[in-house]
Parts: structure tokens; sequence; C-alpha cells
């Protein structure tokens, strides 16, 4: 049964935590600066700090996210995402009483840590819980307005990070982080599944004499009979849609990076572009992801199908890269960042197109896995796109094409497309799964 009350809910409380981490994002990088080198515009140390906290921080996910997913199909999804939620509190909380080089390095270890459970648990347990509360045929709805949330608190968070001063930033990321803890352990409640026959507990209590003795041997025997590595193995393997939906969202997660990490450092190469440059196209392709999700998402959703929506996203992805690559005067990247009205369909109909392919209590594992995917791309990205962003922007370049190390992030969005028209949806594999076993 569909609860959409629950569902406005967890988009409240998803607005305020991702606006406080995404308020910050502007002014980090000055913030580092300021505490590693001082007075300097420049500062190696900023950047190798920088991407070693984005890889650190992408292993651990990768890690992490599947067994906070699996962890929420046994406990419950409220429960386990009160975890990250506080955890998420703690860094800016650090930086919004000072912001010296102590503070900073304090901030920088913890952040570090906490981004491990945080970036994909927060975000894998409510593609859970919408999954919980949603019917198949109305989620491609529910998950363009989840990630039209997002992409709203994107453009909120940018607009309040250029008119609040730093130090008023990291104090009102603070506060709303932990309003959204408040809110979210007030007013959402934890989602309840009718059990069938056949899904109720492998592990149920015997008589009163052997019920000790009982449980102790069936959770022995259930781990034994599954790990989580085998899990994740299982479902990967457990449909040819679903192995398809895993590349497809590895390589549109290694595209997303490349984009968010070097795009900018090409348009300041190529068009002398400030960071009011900058926010202004952020700004273009947010308020487009917003309108996108909010509007069209659910109205082509139930007419086209996530299939045909996901195959229009990242070819929409793919042409934006190729047309900023040669981007032949200064408002082209402007144009090309309308394109966000259709790149945003891309990944809300991955998360969909995954939620299909397993049953109720699967939903957690399933939607961990594939951002334990998407962090492995993120780890990847700057690997693969680093060495060419800065080969092609140099002097040394083989040949003369600035933008080539962008047109490679095009094509992945390419190959993304090409595996995605691959993707026939197909029933739930089974409605009539046993619950899964805890790992502890």
């Amino acid at each position: 049964m569909d609860n959409w009350k629950n569902l406005i809910h967890l988009f409240v409380a998803m607005f305020l935590s991702y606006f406080a981490s995404l308020m910050v994002n502007p002014t980090i990088a000055d913030v580092t600066l300021g505490a590693v080198c001082p007075g300097e515009n420049e500062c190696s140390l900023a950047i190798y700090l920088t991407g070693f906290q984005q890889a650190i921080t992408g292993l651990g996910a990768v890690i992490m996210t599947p067994l906070i997913g699996n962890l929420s199909d046994v406990y419950g999804r409220k429960s386990l995402l009160t975890i990250p939620m506080i955890l998420s509190v703690i860094p800016f909380t650090i930086l919004a009483v000072k912001r010296t080089s102590e503070f900073f390095y304090i901030y920088y270890a913890l952040k570090t840590i906490t981004s491990m459970v945080c970036d994909g648990g927060i975000m894998c347990l409510s593609f859970g819980y919408l999954a919980d509360n949603i019917s198949e045929g109305k989620r491609v709805s529910a998950f363009g307005i989840y990630s039209g949330v997002v992409s709203a608190a994107t453009v909120v968070g940018t607009l309040a990070a250029r008119l609040l001063p730093t130090a008023q930033i990291f104090q009102v990321a603070a506060v709303s982080s932990a309003a959204a803890v408040v809110y979210m352990r007030i007013f959402l409640k934890d989602t309840t599944r009718d059990v069938e026959p056949l899904e109720e507990p492998i592990l149920k209590p015997g008589n009163e004499n052997t019920e000790a003795g009982d449980a102790s041997l069936g959770n022995t025997e259930c781990i034994k009979k599954l790990s989580l590595l085998k899990h994740i193995f299982r479902l990967l393997g457990s449909s040819f849609t679903f192995s398809l939906a895993s590349f497809v969202a590895f390589f549109n997660s290694l595209a997303e990076a490349g984009v968010q990490a070097f795009l900018m450092y090409f348009l300041k190469a190529r068009f002398h572009f400030n960071k009011d440059q900058f926010a202004d196209i952020w700004l273009i392709t947010y308020i487009s992801a917003t309108i996108s999700n909010m509007v069209l998402m659910p109205v082509l959703g139930s007419l086209l199908g996530e299939e045909i929506l996901l195959c229009i996203g990242l070819l929409a992805g793919f042409v934006n890269m190729l047309l900023d690559s040669i981007a032949w005067a200064p408002w082209v990247p402007y144009c090309s960042a309308l394109l966000g009205l259709l790149l945003s369909l891309a990944s809300p109909s991955i998360r969909c197109i995954i939620s299909k392919q397993v049953g109720p209590y699967e939903q957690g594992i399933a939607q961990g896995c594939i951002l334990g995917i998407a962090a492995l791309a993120n780890v990847a990205s700057p690997l693969i796109f680093s060495p060419l962003s800065a080969l092609f922007l140099s002097e040394s370049s083989p040949f003369n094409f600035p933008g080539f190390s962008i047109l490679c992030v095009g094509l992945a969005w390419f190959i993304a497309f090409v595996l995605s028209t691959m993707i026939k949806i197909l029933p739930v594999l089974s409605r009539r799964r046993s619950q899964p076993c805890t790992l502890a």
C-alpha cells in the first residue's frame, strides 16, 4: 500500500540533511587552503589531502554501504538511518566552532571516517524506505521526486553559500543537520511489511526449553550459508537486468564524478571562468534537474517507463560533454548545462530498475550494492581522468584538443547508454523470499 505521508516526512528530513552538506561544498576549498597553506592561492598539499580523502571515503563506502543496507533489511530502515544522520552532524560542528589548522585536521579525520558511513548510507537507506512504502507502478515517480528534493537542496544550499559568511555557513549547516535527525526520529515511521507465509523469518522460536539453543544454532547456520560478500555476488548474478544495471550505474557514476572534479578546471583554462560563473552553471544544472525530477519524471515515468528515461538521460549526458569539449564560445557551457533537464533522469531510473529486481526483504542490500559500485567509480574516476586532464590542458599535450578529457567523460556516459538499451524490465525474481540473515 502506498504511503506518501511517510515519504513526505522522509523528503523533509533529507532536504535538511542534504542542504547542510551541499551548502558547505562551495566553501570547503577556501577553508582547506586557509588551514593548510595560509595566505596562498595554490597548494599541492591541499589537493593531495582532498584526493586522499576522496579515495579513502570511496573505498570505505564500497564496504559499508552494502553492509548498512543489509542490516536495514533485518532491523528496519529508521533504526539504521539514525546512525549516519547523527554522524553527519559531527564534522560541521567542529568547523562551526573554529577553523584553525588544529580544528581543520580534526574535522578532516572525522569527516573521512564518517563519510564512509554517511555518503552512501543515507541515500541507500532512503531508497530502501521509499521502495518499502510505494508500489512498483509508482516507484519511478517517487524516485524522481526524491532526486528532485536533493537537487532543490543543492540549489538552496548553493545560494545560501553565496550569501552567508564562512563562519555562519558551518553554524547553519550544523543546525540544519541536527534538525534533520530530530525531525526524522519524531515524524518518520519505520517500515512495516506484510509477511507472506514463505517470507516469514527462517529463525522461528522453538519450545521454551530449546528456544535459546535453536536460535543460536540457527544464527550460526545462517552465517555459514550467507555472508555479505556472497549475498552481493548472488544479487549481481541473480538476473541479466540486475547485472546490466550495475554496469550502467558504474559508468554513470564514473562520468558524474569526472564532471564534478574536472569540468571546472577545463572551463577555467578554456574561458578563464571564475567562481561566480561556475556557480551560475551549477545553478542552471541543478534548477533544471529539480524541474525534471519533480515534474517531468512523474509524468513521463508512467508514459515511457524507466528504461526509456534511463536511455534519454544517459544520451543527454554524452551530448552535454560533447558540446563542452568543443565549446567555441563562453555561452556554450551555459546552454549545455540546460541538458541537466534530461541528464538528471538517469540516476533515479537506475534506482527504480534495481528496486524492481528484488523482493521486499532485499531492498536495502540491493540499493547498498549499487551505491557501493558508484563509490568504486568515484575512486576510479580521478585515477582515469586526472592524468588526462593534466596532459591535455598542458603545453605538452599530444594534439591540440584541450577538451579531450571532457569528451572521455562523455564517452563513459555513451558506454552506459549503449548498455542501457539492452535493459528490459522483468518481474521481481521472487516475491516469496525468506527474510535475510543478519551478519552478526
